[in-house]
């Protein structure tokens, strides 16, 4: 398997990703260890719709998608490590999020902070994978969690 040449783009991760807006929460890869790590950056802009109602007149990104915005980059992580790519056609396979641990919020996250996401596989078994993850604001923790995925074929 070669590494994916770094960085990739939104129409990339859209290739490996089954989300889309308004719940693709990843906007580029920037570092990427085949079985290890990998580091994702999501941009947090005043026009996502969840801002409209969390909270008016004091928008604050909901603690619930930061946590799968870093379950997003582990999914990443693992079809990555499987050797899929972004020049090719095909769905990969799917990972849902089916546990959560540890997960603690030091900070809100709002428009205009840039999430720089750290997520390392600490083990995988069969068909499931769980990840450590840490999401930073300019270089400082804003929340950090353990999740644990679950992988379905697609048909």
């Amino acid at each position: 398997m070669t590494d994916p040449r770094l960085p990739l783009d939104v129409r990339c991760i859209e290739r490996l990703l089954p989300h889309r807006y308004p719940f693709l929460l990843i906007d580029r890869v920037i570092a990427f260890e085949a079985g290890r790590s990998i580091v994702a950056l999501k941009n947090v802009t005043a026009n996502e719709p969840h801002f409209t109602g969390h909270f008016p007149g004091n928008p604050v990104m909901p603690g619930v998608l930061v946590i799968e915005a870093m379950a997003q980059a582990g999914g990443l992580l693992t079809i990555l490590t499987d050797g899929a790519g972004c020049d090719e056609n095909g769905q990969p396979n799917r990972f849902y999020l089916v546990k959560v641990d540890k997960a603690r919020f030091s900070r809100m996250v709002v428009p205009g902070d840039q999430l720089r996401l750290e997520v390392q596989l600490k083990r995988s078994i069969r068909n499931m994978a769980l990840y450590e993850g840490r999401a930073l604001v300019d270089g400082k923790e804003v929340a950090s969690a353990e999740m644990l995925c679950a992988e379905t074929r697609s048909t």
